[in-house]
């Protein structure tokens, strides 16, 4: 008699017609514009990096799972190319090929499947690699390529930390961070690009408009308050690529309303002080990083109550 093993998975267990490579997919088709003003304005290496890190990606995860793990490799599901699509967007494209190599195995080996694959990490890969690329190789991963002469300048956000009348009159326009034309790493130079994929994924309903929308207005709120401009703010960085992209991972963020909007002002509040007080001009990633910590004492705090449920005792 054959038999029936029962398989149980991480959650969420709810079935419906998303299934996680269909969303893995809807990820990389809201990457496309992103993809496409890093070749205007970066050049052909924004390809040559992007197809490294996710070849890393997905072979760190194939041999892991096959060879380590003893699993059934689930590299068709598309989350190994979405991280290394993040983990490329969040690089200088000035970056050498080994830099690629070495984040994408950290963000597989490391933080993906040393926890358990998908649905067990705790912390979004791709920024868990960048965080460690940055602290590894500080110069490499802040130094910024502009356009295709290869010519090397500060970012909009490093500008505005320098202050001084030469660098605000350095500073690019509105219409130059909307469309892209600043430095920046790879992915995040583009708001209009970004914005064009973010609303695809909240029409898609793959996301949830709340994280995206309350983290960009926490910001803007806390820079404004700070006499700085908001829109700017808004728009330099990777603020958008981060709300919309990043914040927004189902294994590391909330899932309850509650605990998403606790979890999104904490993203925009820790993004705003470092920015504005810290050393770094960028706080992104390290808020996302610390809010995805911070994300199971969100839900159990926001958890609703079950009705009639017995208050256990301290």
């Amino acid at each position: 008699m054959n038999e029936q093993l029962l398989t149980v998975s991480s959650s969420p267990h709810i079935r419906a017609s998303h299934s996680t490579g269909t969303i893995m997919r809807d990820v990389v088709i809201a990457l496309v514009p992103a993809f496409a003003a890093g070749i205007i304005y970066f050049g052909i290496n924004t390809a040559i990096i992007t197809l490294i890190c996710i070849a890393s990606c997905v072979a760190t995860e194939a041999v892991l799972q096959k060879y380590v793990m003893k699993r059934q490799v689930t590299v068709t599901d598309w989350s190994a190319v979405v991280t290394g699509i993040l983990l490329a967007f969040n690089m200088p494209v000035s970056a050498p090929w080994w830099l690629a190599v070495i984040g994408s195995v950290f963000a597989i080996g490391i933080v993906k499947q040393c926890f358990g694959g998908i649905g067990q990490n705790f912390i979004n890969p791709a920024l868990a690699a960048r965080a460690f690329l940055l602290a590894s190789w500080p110069t490499r991963m802040t130094s910024s390529a502009f356009i295709t002469d290869s010519a090397t300048t500060a970012t909009p956000l490093g500008l505005l930390k320098e202050g001084g009348e030469a660098a605000a009159a350095s500073l690019p326009s509105y219409m130059d961070l909307f469309m892209g034309n600043v430095a920046g790493s790879i992915g995040e130079v583009s708001a209009l690009a970004i914005l064009l994929g973010g609303v695809y994924l909240i029409v898609r309903q793959v996301i949830s408009w709340r994280i995206p929308v309350i983290f960009i207005g926490t910001v803007m709120i806390l820079t404004l308050a700070a006499g700085q401009d908001p829109l700017y703010h808004t728009m330099a960085g990777g603020l958008m690529l981060g709300a919309f992209f990043m914040a927004t991972d189902y294994s590391s963020s909330p899932v309850t309303v509650k605990g998403q909007i606790i979890y999104a002002v904490g993203c925009g509040v820790i993004t705003s002080v470092i920015r504005l007080w810290g050393g770094y001009p960028e706080g992104v990633s390290y808020s996302i990083l610390l809010m995805n910590v911070a994300t199971p004492l969100i839900e159990r705090y926001s958890m609703p109550r079950i009705y009639g449920e017995v208050k256990g005792d301290a």
